[in-house]
């Protein structure tokens, strides 16, 4: 078994960064796991935001944050982040994260065996 736990969500006005991280623990966090970021804002289905490779060394973003958003991860603190940049209102939303065994960085959700439970962010205007 495998936990996720977000940190990192807030507050923030339009323009303006945060980071979140994914910190990994219990069963040993050592197959090559692609991890992924996925939001779900108010009133709207879960939706894939960036997914990286175990190595780090491939990476996919949704079209919405691709230039904006950079996600990352340090293998040695079983930790993925996300940097998220130039921020929209519309990108209010819960932020969750994501770990896949099969290792295959990939869009959708059912690819994903665990999730966290979740951090909110807002962006105001």
């Amino acid at each position: 078994q495998v936990q996720l736990v977000e940190s990192g969500g807030g507050l923030v006005q339009a323009g303006g960064s945060l980071r979140l991280s994914c910190a990994a623990s219990g069963r040993t966090f050592s197959g090559s796991y692609a991890m992924a970021w996925f939001r779900q804002a108010p009133g709207k289905e879960r939706e894939f935001v960036a997914t990286i490779s175990w190595s780090g060394g491939t990476t996919y973003y949704a079209s919405s944050v691709k230039g904006r958003f950079a996600i990352s991860r340090d293998n040695a603190k079983n930790t993925v982040y996300l940097q998220m940049n130039s921020l929209k209102p519309e990108d209010t939303g819960v932020y969750y994260c994501a770990a896949d065994t099969a290792g295959r960085a990939r869009s959708s959700s059912y690819a994903y065996d665990y999730w966290g439970q979740g951090t909110q962010v807002t962006v105001s205007s």
